[in-house]
């Protein structure tokens, strides 16, 4: 029982109910709508080793360096320029400059599997 007192000439106590409480549902009895994701139509196919809604920070990042490598690939396959990579894709050259670091840096830390997975997103 929980009691609490209350400030009154006297001190009295009352009685006062533990709010109710909520039970967890088991897993049997919830019901799942596996909708998926831009990534999966599926939670249970994703190719991802991450979910993005547990690490979104990580999806972000995935995501960012699956775009700087389609830039980075374009302009390898066209042989193209800073300067006409940033008119080509609408950004600045000091951006595509950003975009080549990335790109160079990254190395071979991300796996090729997930790339395409964020790729075709």
């Amino acid at each position: 029982m929980f009691y609490s007192t209350t400030a009154t000439k006297s001190a009295t106590k009352t009685l006062v109910k533990p709010a109710a409480r909520s039970m967890d549902a088991v897993p049997e009895f919830f019901h799942y709508e596996d909708t998926g994701c831009e990534v999966s139509r599926s939670c249970l196919n994703c190719p991802l080793s991450r979910c993005k809604y547990d690490d979104p920070v990580w999806f972000q990042r995935h995501r960012r360096m699956a775009q700087d490598l389609k830039v980075w690939r374009t302009m390898q396959l066209e042989e193209l320029t800073p300067d006409r990579a940033a008119e080509r894709f609408s950004v600045t050259v000091r951006t595509i400059f950003r975009i080549m670091r990335r790109c160079r840096d990254a190395g071979e830390e991300l796996e090729e599997e997930e790339l395409e997975a964020f790729a075709a997103a």
